[in-house]
């Protein structure tokens, strides 16, 4: 009983803990090394290459690369929930090839269709959220690694190795149309990212993502429903999964079931990179946000130079590792061993 009571009290004080505002704290956060870090990439893309400034240049790789982005929202929650989900890529690929089976080869009107493909996304991810929940004693990584073979196997399934296109010519408004010459993909990812970010910082749903992170068992003590918190955010992940499936088939043009390949890999790293703690209960999503344009800036300026694919590779791979070891250095301790050093 005293236990109980005690880790009642431990998750009321993370649900409730409101630290005082702190000019330092406020300067001395990642996010403001993930600013930099932009700027510089910013700065060195545009001395590699003349052509990096080009708006039109900008614009068109902002439409790139933030198809893979709607998935980075929901990532952030599942990873401060200490949980990971490896089957985003196979959700996209499956939900954007039933919508374009739907369209072309049954006849279902394109706006179903796109309807439909939501709702594919959404019970992929329920179904990961139930599983995830059900068998407690599997890891995320585990249920997750089963599904992302299972729907990229119905994918192929579906539609074999064919592409299928042929959508509407409204359509291709989602991938390539521009609302007062700003992307439409830009203003709806603008307004996901406020949304997310409103409800991860400013909800009671939000503070029960921390606290689970923080520490599962006495979450449930003082009443947080942990099950239906974690299923309702992978369910969140696979409909995020379907909007970059609209937003991919919508700039290709088709689909195919190899959509999508190594998505969730990308995706892990912008949040990764964003500070998020793998451990859980740490994070804010304006890092993620941030790490996004990173990495999409970075591969635009090495495309335009012609770094090949696995250059590319590495340098987004030792950018993720340097960003991860660089919180874990206690520089206060390293300082007082240069101290003891320089007297001895």
């Amino acid at each position: 009983m005293e236990q109980r009571v005690s880790q009642n009290e431990y998750v009321q004080r993370r649900l409730s803990h409101k630290q005082e505002f702190s000019l330092k704290n406020f300067f001395f956060q990642w996010e403001w090394v993930l600013i930099f870090v932009l700027l510089f990439v910013m700065i060195i893309n545009t001395n590699l290459s003349p052509y990096f400034l080009n708006a039109a240049g900008l614009r068109d790789a902002t439409m790139i690369f933030l198809d893979k982005a709607f998935i980075v929202f929901p990532m952030v929650m599942i990873m401060i929930l200490r949980d990971i989900d490896i089957s985003v890529g196979s959700t996209v690929a499956l939900s954007s090839v039933v919508m374009a089976t739907l369209y072309n080869n049954v006849g279902v009107p394109m706006e179903v269709a796109v309807i439909i493909c939501l709702l594919v996304g959404s019970i992929c991810g329920l179904v990961n959220g139930l599983l995830i929940v059900k068998f407690k004693e599997l890891s995320a990584v585990i249920v997750t690694l089963g599904t992302m073979i299972l729907y990229r196997g119905i994918a192929y399934v579906i539609l074999e190795d064919q592409a299928s296109g042929n959508f509407p010519e409204w359509f291709s408004f989602f991938g390539w149309g521009s609302v007062a010459g700003i992307p439409f993909i830009l203003i709806v990812f603008t307004v996901f990212a406020i949304g997310f970010a409103l409800v991860l910082h400013r909800t009671i749903f939000g503070r029960h993502i921390y606290a689970i992170g923080n520490n599962d068992t006495a979450s449930r003590f003082s009443g947080v429903q942990v099950d239906k918190v974690k299923v309702i955010v992978f369910t969140l992940a696979g409909l995020m999964a379907a909007v970059t499936a609209i937003f991919l088939a919508s700039r290709m043009g088709s689909t195919r079931p190899n959509v999508a390949t190594m998505y969730e890999l990308d995706v892990i790293a912008m949040v990764a990179l964003g500070g998020i703690s793998t451990a859980g209960g740490k994070g804010k999503m304006i890092g993620a946000i941030i790490a996004v344009f990173i990495i999409g800036y970075l591969q635009y300026g090495l495309g335009l130079i012609n770094i090949p694919s696995q250059m590319m590779l590495v340098i987004v791979g030792f950018l993720l590792l340097v960003s991860v070891a660089i919180p874990k250095l206690n520089v206060r301790q390293y300082v007082k061993w240069l101290q003891r050093k320089n007297k001895s």
